[in-house]
């Protein structure tokens, strides 16, 4: 038991008490996560309604533009080039960064990251923003962490 987070080891995924003294993080806005590769954004109803509404739009005009089915889930489509087709590279930013799903805000806390410090530095050498910056909490990365996934 740690005095500092006053929280039992039970209390801890035993694979990721390695992270207990909390990691750096903070977004550079490299855009490094949203262009290149394909991939996928996956995205629920709800946060498909998010989106819709932010875009003044139906939740079915945006399934239509904006989301494809892959393997019987729903991710949000990309360009040619894998860019989201939400991110903007003139001026390197999210064009709905208020209404981002939540595989975009909890990025880079996901569990696959945090597997082993060997994980993590990894995805430090990936992304400028991680291993840099404020020192998050434990409890805020562990908020992040396990937020429901669609």
């Amino acid at each position: 038991m740690t005095e500092k987070n006053n929280k039992s080891d039970n209390d801890r995924p035993s694979n990721l008490a390695w992270y207990e003294d909390g990691l750096c993080f903070e977004c550079d806005g490299c855009g490094g996560c949203c262009i290149g590769a394909p991939g996928y954004v996956w995205v629920n109803k709800e946060e498909i309604a998010e989106l819709a509404e932010f875009l003044c739009m139906t939740p079915a005009e945006f399934r239509r533009l904006y989301v494809r089915k892959e393997h019987g889930r729903r991710s949000l489509r990309e360009l040619e080039n894998g860019d989201c087709v939400f991110f903007d590279r003139k001026t390197m930013g999210c064009t709905v960064y208020e209404a981002r799903p939540l595989q975009c805000r909890t990025w880079p806390f996901w569990q696959s990251n945090l597997k082993s410090p060997g994980t993590w530095e990894y995805i430090c050498g990936e992304c400028p923003g991680a291993g840099k910056g404020p020192l998050v909490s434990f409890e805020e990365i562990e908020l992040q962490r396990t937020q429901k996934r669609v």
